[in-house]
C-alpha cells in the first residue's frame, strides 16, 4: 500500500510539473514579446538617462507609426503563410501619385488623400490577382516583381526627383499632435483596434487564420481562398498607402525612393511580435509590440551614439532570433 501511495504521489508531482511547464510555455508564447519590450526599455533607461524623458517617448511613438501601419498590413499575408515584399514600393508609388495630383495639378487635398489610399489599394489588388489568377507558386515571386514595377513607376513619374509643398491637410497625419501625443500614434491604436475586431470577430478574419493553418483544408471546407487572398493583399497595399500619408507629414515631401527596405522592418515587426512564417499564428497587438521593439532598439542605440550600420546588424540578429524561436515553437507543437 505504501509503495502504491508513493507512486501515486510521484505521478501527481510529475503532472503538476508538466502543467507548470505548459503554463510557463503559454506565458512565453503569449507575452514573450511584451516581456522583451519591457526588458529592452529598462536596459536603455539604465544606459541613457534621456531615454525615459517624455519628449523621447513621444519621439519613439512618432518613429514607430509608419512601420506599425505597414506591419499591421503585412500581418495579413503572413497569417496566410504568404508575404508582401512590395509594401515599401507601394508606399512610394502612392505618395508620388498624391504629389502629382495635389502639388503639380493643384487638385484639392482631400482628393489627394483619397487618391493615395485608392492607389495603394489598387496596387495591393494587383498583387492579389497576380497570385490567384496566374497561380504563381508563392507570393514571394509576384510581390518581388511588383516591388520593382511600382518603384520604377515612381521614379519614371517624378524623373527621380522628390515632390515638395503639400498642404497642411495632407501633412496632418504625420505632423499633428493631440495634446502631447502624436496623432499618428493615435491613428495606429485606432487601426489596431479595427484590425483586431476584423480578425477575431468576422468570418473573413477567421478564414485568414484557416488559410494559414492549411490552405487545402480551407478550400475543401468551402472557404473562398482566392477571394480572401485578394482581400488580404488589397488591405496590405492600403495600409502601405496610409503609412505613406504619415511619411508625407513627417517630411513634407513625396520621394520616389521613399520606403526603401520598409518591407523588411514590417516583416521583422510581425515575426518579433509572435507571428509565424508558416501561417495561422499572429495577433495585431503582438505586431504592434514588435514595431515598438524595433523603434525602441533604434532610438536607444541612437541615444548611445551607435552608427546606423551597427543598428542594421542588431535588427538583423533580432530577426534571426525571432525566426529561430518560431521554428522551435513549431517543432515543439508537432511533437
Amino acid at each position: 500500500m505504501k509503495d502504491q501511495s508513493e507512486v501515486i504521489q510521484q505521478s501527481e508531482m510529475r503532472i503538476k510539473d508538466q502543467n507548470k511547464f505548459r503554463d510557463m510555455k503559454y506565458m512565453v508564447n503569449k507575452f514573450g514579446a511584451l516581456f522583451g519590450l519591457v526588458i529592452l526599455s529598462a536596459v536603455f533607461a539604465i544606459l541613457s538617462p534621456s531615454f525615459m524623458k517624455l519628449d523621447n517617448i513621444m519621439n519613439i511613438a512618432r518613429q514607430l507609426s509608419i512601420n506599425a501601419l505597414l506591419s499591421i498590413g503585412m500581418l495579413l499575408p503572413i497569417l496566410t503563410a504568404g508575404i508582401d515584399l512590395s509594401v515599401g514600393s507601394i508606399l512610394a508609388f502612392s505618395i508620388v501619385i498624391t504629389g502629382v495630383v495635389t502639388v503639380m495639378w493643384g487638385m484639392p487635398p482631400i482628393l489627394g488623400i483619397f487618391v493615395c489610399l485608392l492607389v495603394g489599394a489598387l496596387a495591393g489588388l494587383l498583387n492579389g490577382l497576380l497570385l490567384t489568377k496566374l497561380k504563381l507558386p508563392h507570393p514571394f515571386i509576384s510581390t518581388l516583381g511588383t516591388m520593382n514595377v511600382f518603384r520604377g513607376l515612381a521614379l519614371i513619374i517624378t524623373g527621380a526627383s522628390p515632390i515638395f509643398g503639400f498642404s497642411y491637410l495632407i501633412n496632418f497625419a504625420g505632423q499633428a499632435d493631440v495634446g502631447f501625443i502624436p496623432f499618428s500614434f493615435i491613428l495606429v491604436l485606432f487601426v489596431c483596434l479595427l484590425f483586431h475586431i476584423f480578425l477575431t470577430r468576422t468570418a473573413t478574419g477567421r478564414y485568414i487564420y484557416a488559410i494559414g493553418g492549411n490552405k487545402e483544408a480551407a478550400r475543401l471546407s468551402g472557404i473562398p481562398v482566392d477571394r480572401v487572398l485578394v482581400i488580404v493583399y488589397t488591405i496590405s497595399g492600403l495600409m502601405a498607402a496610409l503609412g505613406g500619408l504619415v511619411l508625407i507629414g513627417r517630411t513634407n515631401a513625396a520621394s520616389p525612393i521613399a520606403g526603401l527596405t520598409y518591407e523588411l522592418d514590417a516583416i521583422a515587426a510581425v515575426i518579433i511580435g509572435g507571428a509565424s512564417f508558416f501561417g495561422g499564428v499572429g495577433t495585431v497587438w503582438g505586431t504592434l509590440i514588435g514595431a515598438m521593439i524595433i523603434a525602441v532598439l533604434r532610438n536607444g542605440l541612437n541615444l548611445l551614439g551607435t552608427s546606423t550600420d551597427v543598428q542594421t546588424v542588431v535588427i538583423g540578429v533580432v530577426i534571426i532570433l525571432a525566426v529561430f524561436v518560431d521554428v522551435l515553437r513549431r517543432r515543439s507543437k508537432n511533437k
